[in-house]
C-alpha cells in the first residue's frame, strides 16, 4: 500500500491562490478528485493526504468536505490563523472532524524569513501542540534556523519539513542547505517529506540522479522512520507526471531495505498523522 503524504486540489477563483498564475497553464486550472482518483489507482496509492493551498479557513473546510465524500483522502493539513487569540475555539471545532490531521501556513509567502518565531505564531504552534494537533511546514533553507528554535519551544509538536525545504537542485548547490537540515533533523520531533524535488530541479531535463545527492542526504540525517513519499500533485505537472515522480523516488529508495521502504511509502505517514486508532497501529512501522 502506498500512502501520498502530500497532494492538493483547488478550483480556480474559488479561494485566493497567491502563488497561482495564469501564464502557468498547467496549473491554473481545477484539480479534483474525479480527475485524480484514476491516476492514484493506475500508481497503486491507496490513500492520500490532502494539503492546504491557500491561507484560508473557508478553504480547509471545503477541503474536509472533499475528504468526507472520497474514501481515499485519508487526511486534510488545513490551515488556521494560528496568530489569531480565538485561534483555539476553532480548532476545537477543527479537530472533531477525524479527517482533520494537521495545520500548515504558506511560510514561504511571508516577507520576514522570521515569521516562524514571532511571539504570536509560536503561542499559536504551542495550542497546536496542546491539542496533538501537526505542523507542516512550507519552508526554504533560510527558514530552517527558525525551525530549529519551533522545535525547542514545542517539543512534543510533531512537525515535518515539506519537500526537504526546498534544496537548490537545478544550481547543483548542496552544502548549505544540507548544513542547515542537518541541524534541524536533530530534533527527534521534526519529520521530513520526501517530495516536491522535481520543480526544484530543472523542469526539462532533471534526471533521477539529480535529486539523488538530496535525497540521500535527507535519508542520512533523518534516517527512514522520519521521512515519507509525498507527490506534491498537481504541482509537479510542471516538471513530470505523477507516475514519473512516484517512479523516480522508488528508484532511488530501491536498495533500502523493504521494511524501510514501506515505512516511507506508507507507515510513517500513516503514524505521523495518524490515520488509525492508537490500538491499530500495530501493524504499521513504529518511529
Amino acid at each position: 500500500m502506498i500512502v501520498d503524504a502530500h497532494q492538493h486540489f483547488w478550483q480556480v477563483g474559488h479561494f485566493d491562490y497567491p502563488w497561482m498564475n495564469p501564464e502557468v497553464e498547467v496549473l491554473y486550472q481545477d484539480y479534483l478528485p474525479s480527475q485524480v482518483e484514476p491516476i492514484l489507482k493506475e500508481c497503486d496509492v491507496a490513500k492520500s493526504v490532502l494539503v492546504q493551498a491557500s491561507n484560508s479557513l473557508a478553504e480547509t473546510y471545503w477541503l474536509l468536505s472533499l475528504a468526507e465524500r472520497h474514501p481515499f483522502i485519508a487526511g486534510v493539513v488545513g490551515w488556521v490563523d494560528v496568530r489569531h487569540p480565538e485561534m483555539e475555539q476553532e480548532l476545537e471545532v477543527l479537530t472533531a472532524n477525524p479527517k482533520f490531521k494537521g495545520v500548515r501556513h504558506l511560510v514561504e509567502s511571508e516577507p520576514a524569513d522570521d515569521w516562524l518565531i514571532q511571539p504570536s505564531v509560536l503561542k499559536g504552534l504551542q495550542v497546536l501542540e496542546k491539542h496533538h494537533v501537526s505542523y507542516d511546514l512550507l519552508v526554504h533553507t533560510r527558514h530552517l534556523k527558525h525551525v530549529k528554535t519551533v522545535a525547542e519551544a514545542c517539543p512534543s509538536l510533531r512537525l515535518v519539513v515539506d519537500h526537504m525545504a526546498k534544496p537548490p537542485i537545478a544550481s547543483g548547490e548542496i552544502a548549505d542547505w544540507a548544513s542547515a537540515l542537518k541541524e534541524v533533523a536533530a530534533y527527534p520531533n521534526v519529520w521530513c517529506k520526501l517530495s516536491g524535488l522535481v520543480t526544484e530541479a530543472n523542469w526539462t531535463s532533471w534526471t533521477t540522479e539529480d535529486l539523488r545527492p538530496y535525497v540521500e542526504r535527507a535519508l542520512e540525517f533523518f534516517g527512514p522512520k522520519r521521512m515519507m513519499f509525498g507527490s506534491d500533485g498537481p504541482v509537479c505537472l510542471l516538471a513530470g507526471s505523477y507516475a514519473q515522480v512516484l517512479e523516480a523516488f522508488q528508484w532511488l529508495l530501491a536498495d533500502l531495505a523493504e521494511e524501510d521502504r514501506n515505512r516511507i511509502f506508507s507507515g510513517n505517514a500513516t503514524v505521523f498523522y495518524k490515520f488509525l486508532g492508537e490500538a491499530d497501529l500495530a501493524w504499521a512501522p513504529s518511529p
